[in-house]
């Protein structure tokens, strides 16, 4: 690893694996940027494998951005966050990945969002993209709120939009539901009707169902009744998650995600004015993350 880059000292790498998107970045200890890299889906609940290549693959480019080859990974500590490993047996099955770096430090990636966004000190966040939930820490006690995953909850993530939507597509189809917009939008997506749709979502994943979000805003911006429903349900889900949140007197909370600009304008006034935008994006929380982790292993070395 070139010395004039790290000065005797480990580079980090930050990992924020999401269930669409796996993005890394590679910095020095005074935290400078070398590297950055983006690859595919990296939730272990929807497939290990797919994580696995999605973190070596996203790893592999923050490298190559940063000039670096497979030889130099012995000399990186990384800190990798990860959707689904709330679970204990998902995090039991990631902690036994064989990575190829000096030390590794796991958690979920609320944590460290969380840690990017108030630089890891105390603080409260929201993840609303392709799944929804809450996380914070204060006096050294984490709270989560939500997080059950795609089939028992993630309200007013991107994956709940577009399930909804196909939800009211069907209902219109049957005539046990009001005629909206969306009808045309899904179809033109995903079939010509409901057993064109059923049978291509069938074994669809979270962000299947979250490339339909996008339709479910643009038939709300359009006037259309059932589209606006959807969307303000889950803005009501979100408010209500951030109450939550506050009540655990955290110094701030940020709303973070892919549906965040969507959202804030349909939040309730007083959810909306105390929002504090996020110092830093999570993988560069999951640096912070793997950096403080490292320090205590020294300390007790």
């Amino acid at each position: 690893m070139p010395e004039q880059r790290v000065r005797n000292e480990p580079v980090y790498l930050g990992i924020d694996g999401g269930g669409t998107k796996c993005r890394a970045v590679l910095m020095t200890a005074a935290r400078q940027i070398l590297g950055r890299g983006v690859s595919g889906p990296a939730n272990p609940f929807h497939g290990l494998d797919q994580t696995i290549a999605s973190i070596q693959n996203a790893t592999n480019l923050a490298m190559a951005d940063a000039g670096l080859g497979s030889d130099d990974l012995t000399d990186v500590v990384a800190g990798i966050g990860l959707a689904g490993v709330n679970l204990p047996g998902i995090y039991s099955v990631m902690a036994q990945y064989k990575h190829p770096f000096q030390h590794t430090f796991l958690t979920t990636d609320l944590e460290i969002a969380c840690y990017g966004a108030h630089e890891g000190g105390d603080g409260a966040v929201i993840v609303c993209g392709t799944g929804s939930s809450g996380f914070s820490t204060v006096n050294g006690q984490s709270t989560v709120v939500g997080a059950h995953g795609f089939m028992f909850g993630d309200t007013c993530s991107g994956a709940w939009l577009g399930l909804e939507a196909i939800r009211a597509v069907l209902l219109a189809e049957d005539g046990l539901g009001p005629e909206t917009q969306m009808t045309e939008r899904v179809c033109r997506e995903l079939g010509t009707n409901g057993v064109s749709i059923i049978e291509r979502m069938n074994d669809a994943k979270p962000r299947d169902f979250a490339r339909l979000a996008g339709l479910v805003f643009d038939a709300a911006d359009c006037g259309d009744h059932v589209a606006d429903s959807i969307v303000r349900t889950g803005a009501s889900y979100l408010s209500a998650l951030a109450g939550k949140l506050w009540e655990q007197n955290p110094p701030a909370l940020s709303l973070l995600g892919g549906l965040r600009e969507r959202m804030i304008p349909l939040l309730d006034d007083d959810i909306a004015s105390r929002l504090t935008p996020a110092k830093n994006p999570p993988e560069i929380g999951a640096v912070l993350f793997a950096q403080h982790k490292f320090a205590e292993l020294l300390a007790a070395a």
